[in-house]
């Protein structure tokens, strides 16, 4: 069993990375399929979503709710019969909110063949209480290089998502001010 990081008064334990990281394995059918025979992005996209929810939700501790998808990368086309299998882990941790990493593997459901990436995504969920308002959650606690690099690029998109945030706000309150006003 892993140890837990120690809390401050105010704080919930630290989890360990592996303590919510999970997979859900999907095969694709022709109800999947766009008008070009290929699976839907949008598919995929909702895998990716409730990968990402469940390992919030088992982080949390409770209810969470995507707040955000910073980016969404398909790599190769998914294919009927392909057998998707979506790792998702938590990245890091704020007040209430966390970065969840994606990856997104496709293998043929009759081959021996190893998977291939397909997809990865980064969702920020919120965790919230039962009246919809944030709620605290644990840290997360990076275990592996790997865990503390994924924990390190996830502070530089945060870093930039707050910055895209101000700077949007910054643009639009100067443009109200000189009465542009939008239809």
């Amino acid at each position: 069993m892993t140890t837990q990081a120690q809390a401050t008064p105010h704080e919930p334990p630290g989890k360990p990375t592996a303590a919510s990281r999970t997979t859900l394995s999907h095969i694709m059918t022709g109800n999947d399929t766009n008008l070009l025979g290929t699976v839907h992005g949008g598919v995929i996209m909702k895998l990716v979503d409730d990968a990402a929810g469940a390992v919030a939700g088992r982080h949390s501790g409770g209810p969470a709710v995507t707040a955000s998808m910073d980016e969404m990368v398909f790599l190769e086309p998914v294919r009927v019969g392909d057998l998707v299998h979506v790792k998702a882990q938590v990245n890091w941790t704020g007040r209430s909110s966390m970065e969840v990493g994606v990856r997104v593997l496709a293998e043929r459901w009759n081959e021996s063949t190893p998977a291939t990436q397909v997809a990865s995504a980064y969702l920020v969920f919120t965790a919230v209480d039962e009246n919809g308002r944030p709620r605290p959650v644990p840290p997360v606690v990076p275990e592996s290089e790997r865990d503390k690099r994924r924990w390190q690029e996830a502070q530089i998109r945060r870093t930039h998502r707050l910055a895209r945030r101000r700077a949007i706000k910054e643009l639009r309150d100067r443009r109200a001010a000189e009465g542009m006003t939008e239809d």
